[in-house]
Formats: C-alpha cells, sequence, structure tokens
C-alpha cells in the first residue's frame, strides 16, 4: 500500500491543496482545518454539514501562501471566490468580502471559540446513523424538510483547531472502487471524501474496517497514524463541489453496504478511517504504507 495522494485543507469546509509533500505532527498534518468560519449570529463554527446555510463554501478554494511550520502561527491563506475573485486572510476587509458573498455574517478565526460547536443535518437515509444519537442531539429541525440537525461540540484536537473529530482522515482506493462496482451511476470521487491520505492497494472491498487499533506506518522514517475508528459519513458527500454534481446516492449506498458496529457508539455507514498520529514525521506521495 503507498501515498497516492496528500489533501490539506486550510479552511474548514473550504476546497483546499493537493500536495506533494507535507509535515505531520501530534496535532495532524501541519496547518490542515487551521482556519474556520465563525457564524457571528449563532457563534457555531461553519461548517457545509448544514448545506442550506453553508454548501455555498465548497465553492471557495484556499491555500497557504507559505508552508505553516509546527508551533508558529499560521501564515496567511488565499482564498478564491466562487467569481474568481482572490482575496487574502490578512486583508483588512476579509470578513465583510466573505459575508457579503456568503450571505451570512462571518469572521474568519484561526482560534477556536472556548467550547465550539458546529451544525450537521441528518439526511433521510436509512441506516446513516443510531436514532438514538440523532435523537439526543437534535437542536433544530430544517424548515423546509423537518430533518433533524444536531448541534454537536468540536473536538480540536489541538487548541485553535477546526477538526470535528480526529486529527487525520484516511481512505483507501479500494473502498471507492468497491463503491463504484455497488452503485455504478453514482459519482464516487475521493474529493467528495476529504480525506488528508488517499492510500492506493492491491486489495478489495472496505480495507479499513479492520484498522482500528491499528498503526499505518508511513514511509520508513515518516509518521505513524493510530487508527482509532472507521470515518462516519454525512450529508457533505452527497454536495456538489467543483465538476461533481448533487449526488445522494453516494452516501445512500455507503448506508445500505458498510454499516459499522463503533463500540460505545452504535452503528454508523462508514467509508474510511479516523487516526491520531502516534509519531509525527514528513509525509510523501509514493511513501509505501505498513499496517501493523
Amino acid at each position: 500500500m503507498s501515498v497516492t495522494a496528500i489533501h490539506r485543507y486550510p479552511v474548514k469546509s473550504m476546497l483546499g491543496e493537493s500536495l506533494p509533500l507535507c509535515r505531520v505532527d501530534q496535532h495532524g498534518l501541519v496547518g490542515d482545518r487551521g482556519y474556520a468560519l465563525i457564524d457571528v449570529e449563532t457563534g457555531a463554527v461553519a461548517s457545509a454539514k448544514v448545506p442550506r446555510r453553508w454548501a455555498g463554501l465548497l465553492d471557495f478554494t484556499a491555500r497557504y501562501l507559505a508552508e505553516p511550520r509546527p508551533g508558529d502561527p499560521l501564515p496567511p491563506v488565499e482564498i478564491t471566490f466562487p467569481d474568481s475573485s482572490v482575496h487574502r486572510s490578512d486583508a483588512a476587509d476579509v470578513d465583510g468580502t466573505l459575508s457579503a458573498a456568503l450571505g451570512r455574517q462571518v469572521r474568519l478565526s484561526t482560534t477556536a471559540p472556548e467550547g465550539a460547536t458546529f451544525e450537521e443535518l441528518w439526511p433521510q437515509i436509512d441506516g446513516l446513523a443510531p436514532q438514538k444519537f440523532v435523537d439526543a442531539t437534535t437542536s433544530r429541525r430544517d424548515e423546509h424538510t423537518g430533518e433533524a440537525i444536531s448541534r454537536l461540540e468540536l473536538a480540536a484536537s489541538a487548541p485553535g483547531s477546526f477538526f470535528d473529530l480526529s486529527a487525520v482522515h484516511v481512505l483507501a482506493e479500494s473502498t471507492l472502487q468497491r463503491l463504484r462496482e455497488l452503485a455504478p451511476d453514482a459519482t464516487f470521487d475521493a474529493r467528495r471524501y476529504r480525506p488528508n491520505l488517499l492510500l492506493g492497494d492491491d486489495v478489495d472491498g472496505f480495507v479499513e474496517n479492520s484498522w482500528p487499533g491499528r498503526t499505518l506506518a508511513v514511509g520508513e522514517d515518516g509518521a505513524r497514524l493510530t487508527v482509532s475508528m472507521p470515518t462516519m459519513r454525512c450529508v457533505m458527500t452527497t454536495l456538489a463541489q467543483s465538476e461533481l454534481p448533487v449526488d445522494a446516492g453516494t452516501l445512500r449506498t455507503i448506508a445500505k453496504h458498510n454499516r459499522v458496529e463503533i463500540p460505545e457508539m452504535g452503528t454508523w455507514a462508514c467509508a474510511g478511517a479516523y487516526a491520531d498520529v502516534a509519531a509525527g514525521g514528513e509525509v510523501r506521495v509514493g511513501d509505501a504504507v505498513r499496517v501493523t
């Protein structure tokens, strides 16, 4: 198995960067989800997991203007807007410009608010998530569809980062290939799933299901990642971005064919795996990956 692509997302829920190499420290890919938009009205971290409010974030692309360094303040990012205009994160009017483009007042931040939360909509797809969890966390409902929306605590792995649950997300190409076989008419593209590391392999099926508790050793002296759990999939995988259309079939297929029991959390529709960093290092496209 080997690393076939590396992705970093400087601003949460925006499109990001494809990199030939990246530094990984104890908090994940350095600079990943380093910035986010804060909804001024609610105080929540903006996430495209509530599509009616924030799906437009996937029309923006962000990249760092300099390579982030572990332990240093984050460098500015350059954000390309849907109209192709380009704006810097350190511009005096960036909050107003983003607010105007999104139709909602936001501020760009590198610091997660105390007790930061985000919202997540649960589309009406059988088998997506444990109903008990959805019921217990629902804070409101979509005013048009009635679908439940949860308000969840942001489980950032380090002060000032904006991860929903885990520092690193890995996805095997065999999982995408199996999904394509199961639903040939759906558009299974790695970009929908926003992995940090896309891994090529010569196995079949949902290989990540067997990884929790195991370690991914990347390269000879690279990062060591301890897999914590399968990745629970959400509505973001169905949204339009770049040339990819809206496609609920991408999530419905996972919910039908790969529901995984996660200890103490119930059964979820999963594809990919979350991991914590056991040892930092440099990761390069082409690095061999061993599962130990």
